[in-house]
């Protein structure tokens, strides 16, 4: 084999290791930061779903003048947004759920991060006013507390 053929062969061998080197470069930067992404994009969705819970809960204390009690809170809440004259034809627009996810007045009280776990709801009627707390089982995130009324509807995220 002469030098002119040895070098085109290297040349062609060391051009594809180049493209296939550039490309698990790229793939390496850019799937982390995707998956970052994805993260931030889904905190987003569980945040604002629970905000859409706590518009119930206010919506449904205007309403009925307490909140619901701690047992079977939540499904008395899906139950007065689905039944409520002035809030069941606009639920949809009340509660619109960010994209990808579309309302359904069910899936108001669940996470949209699998495995959906239902947020959890634990009211104190011991004070005046009536304080609650709402949790997300899969993150630290909660709107309100049972102890401080100050923080009455405030998520700790803000």
């Amino acid at each position: 084999m002469d030098l002119y053929t040895r070098n085109k062969i290297l040349t062609v061998v060391l051009g594809i290791l180049i493209i296939f080197l550039s490309y698990f470069l790229y793939r390496s930067i850019v799937d982390p930061y995707q998956e970052v992404i994805e993260e931030r994009e889904m905190v987003e969705r569980e945040r604002h779903r629970m905000e859409l819970v706590r518009d119930a809960l206010v919506q449904y204390r205007n309403r009925r003048g307490n909140f619901p009690p701690t047992d079977g809170g939540l499904d008395s809440l899906i139950q007065f947004v689905k039944t409520d004259e002035f809030v069941a034809p606009r639920a949809d627009s009340l509660f619109a759920f960010l994209p990808p996810s579309t309302y359904n007045a069910d899936s108001l009280v669940v996470s949209p991060r699998p495995p959906h776990n239902r947020f959890e709801y634990t009211l104190n009627d011991t004070l005046r006013p009536q304080i609650y707390l709402l949790e997300n089982p899969g993150s630290d995130d909660k709107i309100g507390d049972l102890q401080r009324t100050t923080l009455l509807n405030a998520p700790n995220w803000n």
